[in-house]
């Protein structure tokens, strides 16, 4: 809604930039903590996910210039502007850059995949929030109880009611995010966590985009997420197959007795 959050001089703190910052050291604690009860370096777990982190803002960024490659061409500087990112881009990236990871530091891919994937979408949940403050990836216009109007987006048309589809979408990865790490505790097959995040986001996500309204670019009928996302759920569904009809099987996650309180108080 209001996206200058705090201004001391010429430093202002921005609620977009403060929600990813909040999500990815969320993402870090969690991660460490689930690592650590599957025998796991929390070590380990720091540097991967910043190596995911990294790369997957520069496969964000990679794919919004492709997606928008007219206007990249006319201002190729464009690159370096804080805004202008598609999640799919740093998901695929990132996935490819924890892989090479693992493989050069000799670290159990499929086991780490599923520790991450949790947490990414935990850092995503957040980083929606930041879109919300931001007024970015807005909605349709509605005139529901459920619309909201912006007076200081940068981006969202302001005074119009339109429909919270950052919050919508915050929502949804939080719940993934907890649906994913119940799901580990008694998972056997390592991968399967991490592939059944890209079927869950995937599918999330195709829905999501009938409600935005800003340009995110189109391929026939559909959004560039919409046609990525059918691919997605296609390789999550068959790695997730796949996976199940191995035979690598692992021990469940641990549950500690904090976990076990946290689940008792119904916090999380």
């Amino acid at each position: 809604m209001y996206n200058d959050i705090l201004t001391i001089g010429s430093f202002t703190i921005h609620g977009y930039g403060l929600m990813i910052a909040i999500g990815i050291l969320t993402a870090l604690f969690v991660g460490e903590k689930r690592a650590k009860n599957r025998g796991l370096s929390g070590d380990e777990m720091y540097n991967l996910t910043l190596v995911c982190a990294i790369m997957g803002f520069v496969g964000a960024k990679l794919l919004f210039c492709i997606v928008e490659w007219k206007d990249f061409i006319k201002n190729p500087w464009s690159i370096l502007s804080s805004s202008g990112f598609v999640v799919y881009g740093g998901i695929i990236l990132g996935v490819i850059a924890g892989l090479s990871w693992c493989r050069i530091r000799k670290l159990p891919f499929w086991e780490y995949f599923d520790v991450v994937m949790p947490s990414v979408a935990i850092a995503q949940g957040f980083g929606r929030l930041g879109c919300f403050l931001a007024g970015c990836c807005y909605g349709r216009e509605t005139d529901s109880c459920i619309g909201i109007a912006f007076t200081n987006s940068d981006y969202a048309p302001n005074h119009v009611k339109m429909i919270p589809t950052q919050l919508i979408s915050a929502a949804g990865m939080f719940v993934i995010a907890f649906a994913l790490m119940r799901y580990a505790k008694n998972r056997k097959h390592p991968g399967t966590v991490g592939f059944l995040y890209m079927i869950l986001y995937s599918i999330g996500r195709f829905g999501v985009e009938f409600l935005r309204n800003d340009y995110r670019g189109e391929i026939g009928i559909l959004s560039t997420s919409q046609f990525i996302s059918i691919f997605m759920v296609l390789i999550g569904f068959g790695g997730f197959w796949y996976l199940l009809k191995s035979k690598a099987t692992l021990p469940v996650e641990n549950e500690t007795s904090e976990d076990k309180d946290i689940e008792e108080t119904g916090e999380n």
